[in-house]
């Protein structure tokens, strides 16, 4: 794993850097959005301490070594206006999972593809990962569309009704 390099990526609008308890706020903006939470898998955040909370968490997370979440930065401001994530890494069976939240104010606008760009590029070429997965909640119909821009495609539907698509890198060692 090479998380200084994650929270290094650069695209053509955003880039990806470490999260930081700093972040709090700017986080607390989409993390205590009903609307944002109802697609991801993170507890709605009440305040800015629960999200920093939050933060803490995830970087514990980082340093187990099978996480990685990074800040999603706009390029032109500064602003952290998401999270990128790579989780429940296996780097023996060659797999991963991706996520990504944006504040509901870059949706629609090409960011959410970005990222997932960025993130796969990531897993497939430095990580010489072989396949991603992704799970988005059924009524979540743009990110599945993100997901299919980006060459996923669905892998199956979980026992609680969340779209499961996969994306493999099409380069094998055998």
């Amino acid at each position: 794993m090479n998380p200084v390099l994650f929270h290094s990526l650069k695209g053509a609008r955003i880039e990806l850097r470490k999260i930081s308890l700093e972040d709090a706020a700017e986080m607390y903006a989409y993390l205590s959005d009903e609307e944002v939470s109802r697609y991801i898998g993170w507890k709605l955040m009440h305040t800015i301490d629960d999200t920093r909370r939050h933060i803490g968490t995830l970087l514990e997370r980082e340093a187990s070594g099978t996480h990685l979440y990074a800040a999603v930065i706009l390029k032109s401001t500064g602003a952290v206006i998401g999270n990128a994530m790579l989780f429940n890494m296996d780097a023996r069976e060659g797999h991963a999972e991706i996520g990504y939240v944006l504040h509901k104010g870059y949706w629609g606008q090409g960011y959410g593809t970005e990222c997932v760009a960025l993130v796969d590029a990531f897993a497939f070429e430095v990580l010489q990962l072989h396949r991603l997965y992704a799970c988005v909640i059924a009524a979540n119909l743009p990110s599945a569309r993100i997901l299919e821009k980006n060459g996923y495609r669905l892998d199956g539907t979980l026992p609680d009704g969340s779209l499961r698509f996969k994306k493999e890198s099409g380069k094998w060692n055998i």
